[in-house]
């Protein structure tokens, strides 16, 4: 019997169809347990005390005074901290970074967890916290990305990104009859997702169970297993509902590991939840890059050469590099490409992997780049990036899955009404004489699938169980793959019940990157694969089934049958199969991910096309985004509505980035000075108007078996760029920096 089932007649029942949200309703209604909504019998409350410098070291705590407030029961310091199994500066995990987990008393950045204390109410360890007052010994900070010097680096993988190059860059410089040197600045970003980072820690003996949102559960446990000296196997993470995470929830923090530490030596149940203030520190961000971009092109418009080097922060501590340079990588057909990275180190925290990472700050100075290139050549924006678009990876040939970006251009400008923009700025006035500018922006984003597994029991009523422990950040996780996991049985989704988020169940691999759904997915599809498999064995190895000696015959799942392809009357039900067996229930497994040569066939990425119309006031430079298209291609869609959601928020991020997102440091103590909501600007309802979504098409059958890319990050690649762009139109200024202020627009 052939192993694989006709996908054509089984898959896209359920997947392709916009399913609402089967975890919405839990939301909704306060359902829904996040992680700090546990309050095990004899909770403690932790509160870490943040430093309130970024670089010396803490002189003086006064602990007595903290120990003295009614309802304090215990203040960890570096001086009494039990000790740790682990080393704080190993990395035990693909996602491990250096942690701060007390190991001194140095302070090398603003946030960082002091001390730590211990209460019986949440008022009563926040007050003991205050309560210590520390004292510090106060070096001088060096926060911005001239106050210590560029270095170089060996790539050396994940935090340590490499650079690319191909054919002479010399000569492309030498060769180029136009050409621009142009250099563009991103401000630090920071992570903040409505739920806040929380813990709540229980141990049983050498057994520990924690509650903590994490975007990649298994891995989580070992990491956490690895500073107690305990097996993975004996932590429990339980993560069923997580709101948001953007990268930052993938990687064990100090303050985490701190509340664990805590539970075991108090022997109860401890709860820590992070301030909104508290997210600007210890959980990564995006951080702070500097972009020279030499670009230069022949008498026919063709890009001679792109020469793109990244200048990103780290901290002084740990290694986090912000790959923006690999951006330049794999879209334009340039004769030659040099893409490089340097770091400086700063008095922050470390940076990390925040959505779209390197992308979406690359493409911030590639997209804007690319336009004054197009200024620079005399030609229209879109019609330069034709002239340009890369058939194939640069660099190493390999062809694309397909020519889907010339038809997100096409829609995109379609839809948007791109035919007859003015080539130059500043002409064009609505009928209440606002400044008005269009700019496009180019989106590509990698495809890339972790390794996962699930399980898929079918049941004797003809439902399904699916188990994984994949996670949902918000982007309707729950929902997707249970729809992958119904059509791999051939079953409706009111059949299947989906269990996920928990670390005791089959490991779902990482929800990050973009490649979440292709990797849980692909593993829930084998598994419903597996059994039916299985099925068919039984079936057609018994004489009393229809089925019987159907031997490499093609056989289909569809309501609750397994069915002969080619005689759809030869057909039994799978309650049937089971009975006649003797068996209440069948039991398959499946692995999501990609062999090896398949990437070293294909180059794999999602494409896409933003256009922006802004209007400026032309006398307050007041910029409002009225109006953003985007067109994209990712592969197979399997829910459209959530398809669309994730490509909105990735645009309006896009907005965030171009317009209002930067955290600020006092120069004198290093401090982010507006770390909370009042002053860390994201856009609301106000500044997002006329958003469109547009899916193209396409059928890519070599990154995966199901055909799946991701949507969560591109949509914020290539929308930066393109309000930068429009920007310009509309006012004959060019701002080289994100974000773009009323300030910068007004001065001379």
């Amino acid at each position: 019997m052939s192993d694989t089932l006709s996908p054509q007649i089984r898959f896209g029942s359920n997947s392709g169809q916009p399913a609402t949200r089967r975890d919405g309703l839990a939301k909704v209604t306060g359902v829904a347990t996040f992680a700090a909504d546990n309050t095990p019998e004899g909770l403690l409350y932790a509160v870490y005390a943040p430093a309130k410098i970024a670089r010396g070291r803490v002189s003086q705590l006064d602990v007595a005074a903290a120990e003295a407030h009614p309802g304090v029961t215990h203040v960890i310091t570096p001086q009494n901290r039990p000790e740790l199994q682990g080393d704080p500066s190993a990395k035990p995990t693909m996602f491990s970074f250096r942690t701060e987990v007390l190991q001194d008393d140095t302070v090398r950045y603003a946030g960082q967890p002091i001390a730590l204390v211990l209460g019986e109410t949440l008022e009563a360890a926040t007050e003991g916290a205050r309560l210590l007052a520390p004292q510090y010994e106060v070096d001088p900070v060096r926060v911005a990305l001239d106050d210590n010097p560029a270095t170089s680096f060996e790539p050396a993988g994940f935090g340590l990104p490499g650079g690319a190059s191909h054919g002479d860059v010399e000569a492309g410089h030498v060769a180029a009859t136009r050409s621009i040197d142009v250099s563009y600045e991103t401000a630090a970003q920071y992570h903040n997702a409505m739920e806040t980072h929380a813990i709540v820690a229980q141990w049983d003996g050498d057994h520990l169970t924690l509650d903590t949102p994490s975007q990649a559960l298994n891995l989580s446990c070992a990491g956490f297993a690895y500073f107690f000296g305990i097996p993975p196997e004996n932590v429990t993470l339980r993560s069923p509902y997580i709101g948001g995470g953007f990268g930052s929830k993938a990687i064990p923090t100090g303050p985490q590991v701190l509340a664990i530490l805590a539970a075991r030596m108090t022997q109860r149940p401890v709860k820590l939840m992070f301030t909104r203030q508290q997210m600007f520190g210890p959980v990564g961000h995006r951080g702070a890059t500097r972009q020279r971009l030499r670009m230069g092109v022949d008498e026919t418009a063709a890009l001679t050469v792109i020469d793109h080097d990244g200048l990103a922060e780290t901290s002084t501590f740990d290694d986090f590099v912000e790959p923006a340079a690999n951006a330049s990588q794999g879209l334009y057909a340039a004769g030659a490409l040099r893409a490089s990275h340097r770091l400086v180190r700063l008095d922050v925290g470390t940076p990390g992997p925040m959505r779209a990472p390197g992308e979406a700050s690359g493409s911030a100075a590639l997209e804007c780049a690319m336009d004054e290139m197009a200024e620079a050549a005399g030609m229209d924006p879109l019609e330069f990036r034709l002239r340009n678009y890369a058939e194939t990876q640069p660099g190493t040939g390999l062809p694309y899955s397909s020519k889907a970006l010339r038809e997100c251009y096409a829609e995109g400008a379609a839809r948007f009404g791109w035919e007859g923009r003015p080539m130059e700025p500043r002409q064009m006035r609505d009928a209440d004489g606002l400044l008005t500018g269009w700019g496009m922006g180019t989106a590509l984003f990698p495809c890339p699938m972790f390794a996962a597994e699930a399980r898929a029991t079918l049941r004797p009523d003809g439902t399904a169980l699916f188990e994984t422990s994949a996670v949902d950040m918000g982007q309707g996780a729950w929902t997707v793959l249970a729809q992958i996991a119904a059509d791999s049985l051939g079953l409706t989704l009111d059949q299947v019940e989906f269990r996920a988020g928990h670390s005791a169940l089959p490991d779902g691999g990482v929800a990050g990157g973009s490649g979440h759904t292709a990797t849980a997915g692909g593993a829930l599809h084998a598994a419903g694969g597996d059994v039916l498999r299985q099925l068919g064995e039984l079936a057609t190895a018994d004489p009393q089934s229809p089925l019987y000696g159907a031997g490499n015959s093609s056989l289909v799942a569809r309501d609750g049958w397994l069915l002969l392809e080619e005689d759809e009357s030869r057909r039994e039900r799978f309650a049937d199969i089971l009975i006649r067996a003797g068996q209440t229930e069948m039991t398959g497994t499946g692995h999501g991910g990609r062999a090896p040569e398949a990437a070293g066939r294909h180059a794999m990425n999602s494409h896409g096309a933003v256009f922006a119309e802004v209007k400026v006031d032309p006398d307050l430079c007041q910029v409002r985004v009225t109006r953003l298209v985007g067109a994209f291609a990712a592969g197979r869609i399997i829910n459209p509505r959530l398809t669309e959601s994730q490509l909105m928020g990735g645009m309006i991020w896009g907005t965030s980035f171009a317009l209002h997102e930067a955290a600020r440091h006092d120069p004198r103590s290093g401090r982010i000075v507006n770390a909370d909501f009042a002053g860390y600007h994201v856009p609301v309802n106000a500044d997002v108007s006329g958003l469109e979504v547009i899916t193209v098409h396409e059928d890519d059958p070599y990154v995966n078996a199901l055909g799946i890319k991701g949507v969560g990050e591109i949509g914020i690649v290539g929308t930066v760029g393109a309000i930068g762009n429009a920007i310009w139109h509309a006012t004959g200024k060019r701002v080289r920096h994100f974000p773009i202020r009323i300030a910068d627009l007004l001065a001379p």
